[in-house]
């Protein structure tokens, strides 16, 4: 793993011939059965940065460095151009850590990778999915009991890769094309072992095409309605912080924990329920419980619900628009979640608020581009949905194949009425009981979610399990071969490991059975999900339409679709997600379209 190679100009050769013998040996790599490549760039956005480098590796512990843009460098004169012809070659299987990121570099360049894809940080995250980082420089002290050198070492105090000279450049780069070949046999061996191959090339290795297709897409935004927002939330900010301060009798840093513990506890003289390193706590769970006391924990609250939308949102977004398309261009991310739920940065979209009159608000600024609409695809109650189907629970699977109200269905047996009895009220407490339950909800987090008695609460799920007895089974099955198996798995076959089942320590052991419960259910619905996106999307490229799939947040899949395709796109794309997964009751998808994200719901 250290014979690593510099492909640039010596001092000795001629350009003419330099050139040639590069060349003849750019084209050899055609005749590869597999290739390992790694991108060095000026940054780590690749719709922002562009190349500096190239390593690749043809056989395992041989790998060089191409050089494209360094400063003060000698680099390889159309480099980019001659390797175009093995990364686009399908045949050419191709190895990487973070392959879409390469992917999206590669584009930006006129490259349009290709073939099947051996992405080493995908497959160690599939072989533990719990564990934080899932580096190539972790994933290689696990795996190779190899510290290879960190990046911000090489680096220094560079501003960019492009400045670090080459005979630094090239050790590090190559070694990480190098690394990514010799991880890819132990990998995907290990993952074939405990049977998620099928999961890898089926679901994982094709979905990194198509979040790499939905990042370059982008989705516009409404810069102008924006900025309407932010005075509009900077009005109602000032209106809280002047009520808080009459409140408290003060003007003090709301934003200051320090400051906010003192008003709280020595001058109202509230009790805290929390401490921390520093002093008393103020976070949300502390002064949500403090808001059944006192006002001003609530107007606290509400400054910081308003004051995350206006920071986080609001006036982050425009920030984040590209300059060169317009749009934002959110990053989908395969390997954070232990359920296999993708995550997304740069905006966290997962987080913007789905109801009330604020997220329609900020919804509304996600917009079409000319002569488009948004369509939004929404999977109704689908974590439910596989409850029933992995419980058997006969109630449940009735209720869902005749297209019944289940929150309706369960209040009614929380309450002992008739089901045209069932009040608002009522069926919110049944919703929260619902999806309470699929998490493995304990009386007393039931009781804080409810504002109720623990004992109330324990009533409510007692009477829940009488109506789903196949529910209780289900949990107890599924903690018992969990104990046994120290894992759990989703219909389609992914793990997540359970290592502290047994703990002797029972808040340990107890979040673990949570977990045994929850992640069978809520994996599947993330398998379901990016099942549904291949199958959408093969439709889409199938029948030559130009709508384009550009967001995926929890069970929604948002496009941006031509006017005149909407007839055509919504019925392909209620199929797709619909008949996604085979289950033992029908998958139900709400389907809407508009001007902008809001209006598509």
């Amino acid at each position: 793993m250290k014979q690593y190679s510099l492909f640039a100009d010596g001092p000795e050769q001629k350009e003419e011939k330099g050139n040639a013998a590069k060349k003849t040996s750019f084209l050899s790599l055609g005749r590869l059965s597999e290739l390992s490549f790694d991108i060095e760039s000026t940054g780590s956005g690749p719709l922002s940065d562009t190349i500096v480098g190239i390593a690749l590796c043809r056989e395992k512990g041989k790998s060089f460095y191409v050089p494209v843009r360094h400063n003060n460098a000698r680099n390889v004169d159309g480099a980019l151009s001659i390797l175009k012809i093995p990364l686009e070659d399908p045949a050419i299987p191709k190895i990487g850590h973070n392959l879409k990121f390469d992917i999206l570099m590669l584009r930006g360049e006129g490259i349009s990778v290709k073939g099947k894809l051996y992405d080493t940080m995908l497959a160690a995250y599939l072989l533990n999915p719990n564990k934080a980082n899932h580096s190539l420089e972790d994933t290689g002290i696990e795996y190779l009991n190899h510290r290879k050198r960190p990046f911000s070492e090489t680096l220094g105090k560079r501003g960019s890769f492009a400045d670090v000279p080459l005979d630094e450049a090239t050790p590090y780069a190559a070694e990480d094309a190098a690394l990514a070949m010799e991880l890819k046999e132990i990998l995907f061996e290990k993952l074939d072992s405990e049977g998620l191959g099928g999961l890898y090339f089926s679901l994982e290795m094709p979905l990194i095409y198509i979040l790499a297709d939905m990042e370059q897409a982008g989705v516009p935004v409404d810069i102008e309605r924006l900025g309407e927002l932010s005075k509009e939330l900077e009005r109602e900010l000032g209106i809280i912080e002047s009520g808080i301060y009459g409140i408290s009798g003060e003007t003090f840093n709301i934003n200051s924990p320090k400051q906010l513990a003192q008003v709280l506890f020595e001058k109202i003289g509230l009790k805290p329920t929390k401490k921390t390193k520093t002093g008393y706590s103020t976070s949300v769970d502390v002064l949500e419980e403090l808001a059944n006391q006192h006002e001003l924990p609530r107007q606290i609250l509400n400054y910081r619900t308003f004051h995350k939308l206006k920071t986080t949102y609001v006036d982050a977004l425009p920030r984040l628009v590209n300059k060169r398309t317009g749009r934002i261009h959110t990053s989908f991310n395969q390997t954070i979640t232990a359920t296999g739920r993708l995550s997304s940065s740069e905006p966290n979209l997962q987080n913007i608020p789905v109801r009330g009159d604020w997220g329609r608000k900020i919804r509304e600024v996600f917009i079409a581009g000319k002569d488009c609409a948004i369509v939004s695809a929404d999977y109704s109650q689908v974590e439910l949905r596989i409850l029933a189907h992995m419980s058997r629970d006969r109630g449940l699977i009735d209720a869902f194949i005749h297209d019944a109200d289940i929150h309706t269905n369960t209040a009614a047996q929380l309450f002992g009425v008739a089901n045209e009895s069932v009040t608002p009220d009522m069926r919110r407490v049944a919703k929260t009981v619902n999806f309470g339950v699929i998490y493995g909800i304990s009386p007393f987090g039931l009781s804080e979610a409810l504002g109720i008695s623990p004992k109330e609460a324990g009533v409510f799920i007692e009477q829940y399990f009488a109506k789903y007895g196949g529910v209780r089974d289900y949990m107890e099955e599924t903690i018992g071969k969990a104990r046994a198996d120290g894992y759990v798995t989703t219909l389609l076959g992914r793990k997540r490991p359970l290592p502290d089942i047994n703990s002797s320590n029972n808040n340990i052991r107890q979040q673990a059975e949570r977990f045994a419960i929850n992640t069978p259910i809520q994996g599947t619905s993330a398998d379901l999900i990016k099942k549904a996106m291949i199958a959408v999307c093969a439709n889409l490229d199938r029948n030559g339409l130009k709508t384009r799939m550009i967001l995926q947040i929890h069970d929604e899949l948002v496009f941006e679709s031509p006017k005149t395709e909407i007839d055509t796109v919504v019925p392909l794309i209620k199929d797709g997600m619909e008949n996604a997964l085979q289950l033992s009751v029908p998958l139900k998808v709400d389907i809407g379209w508009g001007e902008n994200w809001a209006k598509a719901h």
